[in-house]
């Protein structure tokens, strides 16, 4: 089956190719670091991350970037808040991030841009788009000329007079159109600032993610992400400043999370119910937050509660169950019991891995590849019901999980043992071969042999080795 993707500039779903045959340009909008990320923060982080795990299975390789903003207006004032400088802020919440991202299990992207360290290259868009005549300036600011670029609309599918009345536009003197959004803001006194042929200022929020793009994706992305909240006008205004500036599509396609709600309502400051990760995970696991967010359909709105988490972690545990006992039983298989993987169970497998690759295939349709998911569960138990079980097949089972976890991160990682407590394992397991207790002594044999160690007798005693 061939890879689709729903393009949000289209409406439709259309088959994924990339400009490059074995490499895909992914660009995601990050977080503006002036706090800590929330739930609705980490949807984007965590789906993304899937795309780009299965794209990565399928054999692209995947260039992923996510920016920083880490200088705009709410920096400015938080900054000022906090009685520090809006780099020193930007250090305090850019770790705070990697942090939640590591708390999510979501992998590091290939780059992480921070506009500040993009200024120049960010000038230098500006001015372009000001000697092709789409942008001008006013007052020590530059605007974009919205009225230059016929097809600005495109992305959210309305047309200039629509989005006059159905947004609010700050009334602005210095604007030829209220639809005219800001490139370049002159510095107020105390504000950090840059020079700029318009005089001392900083980006406006739009260009920071064209100018990014741009450097580090190149001029036409394939795939350009972010939440639904961005498609107008972030989105909206990156195409215009990027396709004005390029002549070439800023992206072949535009993908859109759903909101998340908490407990059935909008989440929101003003109702006193933004829920943060790394509140979350004191009480939870990455693991199940990744379930939450991936057993609901990406473009779908995504409600969150306790009772939503109590079950996801139920779900967690019957998926880590299951790989578990089938790495216990492959450390107790009988070295002479018959060689090669039974037919019948490979034969499964291979559907099974089909189908869940078909699922992520139409439109990364998550919710659908984790029931695939549960099947495979199934299969697993019920040959371990089997009075003999043999390692290859077992093997084959163990990479079939391992691969659909490569995707969706659902397993918590197997811990390794500490020396400290294989010694005192080891040391148990002595005094119950001396007290006669075999049923322990062999729970822990099989204990260390699941976890890669591998005991020797010698005339010293025992001793231990990893494998």
């Amino acid at each position: 089956m061939t890879l689709t993707i729903y393009n949000s500039l289209t409406r439709e779903k259309e088959t994924f190719v990339p400009l490059h045959p074995e490499r895909v340009n992914m660009y995601v909008c990050g977080p503006t670091v002036y706090d800590y990320i929330h739930i609705g923060n980490a949807r984007p982080a965590i789906f993304f991350d899937v795309v780009r795990r299965y794209l990565e299975l399928i054999g692209y390789e995947v260039n992923y970037v996510v920016n920083f903003t880490d200088v705009d207006d709410k920096m400015i004032r938080r900054a000022e808040q906090l009685g520090i400088t809006v780099p020193e802020l930007a250090e305090r919440f850019i770790a705070g991030f990697n942090e939640d991202r590591e708390g999510l299990a979501v992998r590091p992207a290939t780059i992480n841009p921070r506009v500040t360290e993009n200024i120049p290259e960010i000038v230098a868009f500006i001015a372009d788009l000001v000697a092709k005549g789409f942008a001008y300036e006013s007052g020590g600011d530059v605007y974009y000329r919205t009225s230059a670029f016929p097809e600005y609309g495109k992305l959210s599918h309305k047309n200039l007079d629509e989005l006059q009345y159905g947004i609010r536009v700050e009334v602005d003197s210095r604007k030829e159109s209220p639809q005219d959004f800001v490139l370049w803001k002159a510095a107020k006194p105390g504000e950090i600032h840059w020079p700029s042929p318009w005089g001392e200022g900083r980006p406006g929020w739009h260009i920071e993610c064209s100018a990014m793009a741009l450097r580090y994706a190149g001029e036409t992305l394939d795939i350009h992400g972010g939440g639904h909240d961005l498609q107008f006008p972030h989105h909206e205004c990156e195409i215009a400043q990027s396709e004005a500036m390029t002549g070439k599509p800023l992206a072949r396609y535009w993908m859109h999370n759903g909101f998340v709600n908490i407990n059935n309502e909008k989440m929101s400051k003003s109702l006193g119910n933004v829920v943060n990760p790394r509140e979350l995970l004191k009480a939870t696991s990455a693991q199940a937050l990744r379930y939450v967010m991936l057993t609901t359909h990406y473009r779908s709105p995504l409600n969150f509660s306790e009772e939503v988490i109590r079950q996801a972690e139920n779900s967690v545990l019957r998926l880590t169950n299951s790989r578990d006992n089938a790495k216990h039983r492959l450390t107790a298989v009988d070295p002479a019991a018959p060689a090669g993987p039974d037919p019948e169970i490979a034969e499964k497998l291979e559907k099974l891995r089909a189908e869940f690759r078909a699922k992520m295939d139409d439109d990364f349709n998550t919710a659908d590849a984790v029931t695939v998911w549960y099947q495979l569960v199934s299969e697993t138990n019920a040959y371990l019901q089997r009075e003999t079980t043999e390692a290859s097949t077992l093997k084959e089972i163990l990479g079939l999980i391992e691969e659909f976890d490569s995707v969706l991160g659902l397993l918590p990682p197997e811990e390794e043992l500490q020396d400290a407590e294989i010694d005192a394992l080891i040391a148990e397991r002595t005094e119950a071969r001396k007290s006669r207790n075999f049923a322990r002594a062999d729970e822990i044999r099989d204990l260390l042999a699941e976890k890669g160690i591998l005991l020797e007798d010698t005339q010293q005693g025992i001793r231990w080795r990893r494998k």
